[in-house]
């Protein structure tokens, strides 16, 4: 994008006065991300019991429900980002989002203080459950949608207020402030999962329903509360207009002149330029999007200054290689989606509810808080592999990353595959230990088994997860210019939500299938009847299949790109290489 230099003038001007902006903003801004973090992550992992239990659903239905709903906060983060970057500015964007999920999370919890809300609980011995009104059905679903905007407009525009409160053009050491800053927030976000998957579990856990969704509630208040103290002091940065308006404008104009034969050749002075540019004219991969920069008249389509005139029209070259990139790294960003979805076991909590999860007699850890040991081995293998692996196969591989890209990329989808095949295993060996012992059809029932039996699958979905995400991110950082860089962190998060719709339509899928003629289905409630182990598998050979697709998308990509870097762009090697430079100096 060009350079807007009445934000550079603004954002400066406001950084040198004391009382706008700076360090002292940081704390709000953080504490506002970490309330809306631990709040919204810590109602996820129980809320399949919940539904089921409260709502009367099987556990399909209702797993569909929260992968839908998962889905629907990813999507609205790209959206919030959008409508942030374009209209309403990043600290209204927060404001909003915080409000949202704060009104989202009290309508849940009054789910839980008035029956009204919620359908008759089912008899002990009653087979056929009140149903679910519209009323109460619209009710939850209500709040799942607000607490979605909110994490939509919370969680992609906190960051970025946070940097615009600590850039100053005239500080040296400011590149080296908002890295920190960087850090720190990431830090804050990983703890407040870590409270979130423990704690606030915990808590819903022991305490119940209406303990457990109001402590959620809490936090927003005092989100909210914080957040709107430190108002006074806040830069606020006016919208200064999205990169994804610039895309969509390049694929308008492509159609709008797809008269235009791009076949033939174009003088430089034919395309469209931004002021400065080094690109005299676009590359021929992608030649449809040629149409989108080609001048046909100078007088309609040009201002005096030389701007177009219709920016829907005429597009800039850079506009063009953009978009050009962002077509070449979809294929191979496409590859970690299955991952993604193989990660997300619907019934996994059930799995836990029957296996001995004690540590001592005194202490058992809650179901919903084995995710931890997913973050935690996630975490430990970066500290690992950047400090002891990467020094090691440098010397071997000349790269400074250690690896590159492909592998870190193929080797997280392998172990994923591991992870898979060791989750069917186990639910295999766990449902014949239910049968056995003659709770078949008790599944409530505590086995004889330790919960530790799933701690190997779980620690390799985060080194799987961990391995494959960085070498997406490396792979697509070495491709686009640095203009793009946010693109990484919302092709992930457009990534979850994709992986969220698939496990939606996989599961809703197999259940209808496994159940029809009166079958019990693999995704039954009562997993000890279904068979969760033949849906492991049935991730396996998809699983599978995926990685046979990323090796030819390898192919395919290393014939345009080798080593991962790309010509579109020459600014973006040169970044890239200072990239390694810098990480090589670091370690």
């Amino acid at each position: 994008m060009e350079n807007n230099p009445e934000r550079e003038e603004f954002l400066l001007n406001h950084s040198q006065n004391s009382t706008k902006g700076g360090l002292k903003t940081i704390p709000f801004i953080i504490v506002n991300e970490s309330c809306e973090k631990v709040a919204s992550f810590g109602l996820q992992p129980n809320m399949i019991i919940y539904m089921t239990k409260f709502y009367n659903m099987n556990a399909a239905r209702a797993s569909v429900l929260i992968n839908l709903w998962s889905a629907l906060s990813n999507v609205l983060s790209i959206l919030g980002a959008f409508i942030s970057d374009s209209y309403i500015g990043r600290f209204r964007a927060v404001a909003i989002g915080t409000i949202s999920s704060l009104i989202g999370m009290l309508i849940l919890w009054l789910t839980t203080i008035f029956p009204q809300l919620r359908p008759l609980p089912c008899g002990q011995y009653q087979h056929d459950c009140n149903g679910t009104t519209a009323a109460q059905l619209a009710a939850i679903l209500f709040s799942f949608g607000l607490i979605s905007i909110g994490a939509g407009f919370v969680r992609p525009c906190s960051i970025a207020l946070g940097a615009d409160q600590l850039e100053n053009k005239e500080n040296l050491h400011n590149e080296r402030l908002i890295d920190s800053y960087f850090n720190w927030f990431y830090a804050s976000e990983g703890a407040s999962i870590v409270l979130a998957v423990t704690v606030i579990v915990y808590i819903q856990d022991h305490f119940g329903w209406q303990v457990g969704f109001g402590v959620p509630a809490l936090l927003m208040v005092l989100s909210i509360s914080v957040f709107l103290i430190g108002s006074p002091h806040y830069i606020k940065a006016k919208p200064e207009g999205s990169l994804f308006t610039g895309l969509f404008q390049v694929a308008v104009a492509a159609f709008r002149k797809r008269h235009i034969n791009v076949q033939l050749n174009y003088s430089n002075d034919c395309y469209y330029k931004a002021p400065e540019s080094k690109l005299l004219e676009p590359s021929t991969d992608f030649r449809c999007l040629n149409r989108a920069c080609i001048i046909e008249d100078p007088h309609m389509e040009l201002k005096p200054d030389g701007k177009a005139s219709d920016p829907w029209s005429l597009c800039s070259v850079e506009q063009v290689k953009l978009m050009k990139c962002l077509l070449t790294v979809l294929p191979m960003w496409s590859t970690c989606i299955m991952l993604l979805v193989s990660f997300s076991q619907p019934l996994s909590i059930y799995q836990l509810l029957t296996v001995d999860r004690h540590i001592t007699s005194q202490f058992e850890i809650p179901a919903g808080s084995f995710g931890m040991i997913t973050i935690l081995s996630l975490t430990i293998w970066f500290a690992f592999y950047d400090r002891a692996l990467v020094p090691l196969l440098s010397r071997y591989t000349g790269l400074p990353t250690g690896i590159s890209p492909f592998s870190k990329m193929g080797i997280g989808l392998f172990l994923g595959i591991l992870a898979t095949v060791l989750s069917a295993i186990t639910e295999t060996i766990r449902r014949n230990k239910a049968i056995n012992a003659g709770f078949e059809d008790d599944p409530n029932a505590v086995l004889n088994m330790s919960s530790m039996w799933f701690v190997p699958q779980l620690a390799l979905y985060g080194v799987a997860e961990a391995l494959n995400v960085v070498g997406q991110i490396e792979f697509i950082y070495s491709l686009l210019p640095k203009t793009m860089s946010s693109f990484a962190a919302a092709l992930y998060t457009f990534g979850l939500a994709l992986a969220s719709l698939i496990n939606s339509l996989l599961v809703s899928v197999v259940d209808s299938i496994t159940s029809t003629g009166g079958n019990t289905s693999w995704l039954a409630t009562n997993i000890n009847r279904g068979h969760l182990d033949y849906y492991c598998w049935l991730m396996t050979f998809l699983s599978v299949i995926n990685f046979f697709y990323f090796l030819a998308v390898c192919r395919f990509t290393d014939q345009h790109h080798h080593d991962g870097r790309s010509g579109l762009f020459p600014e973006a090697e040169e970044e890239h290489s200072a990239n390694n430079r810098f990480h090589g100096a670091s370690l």
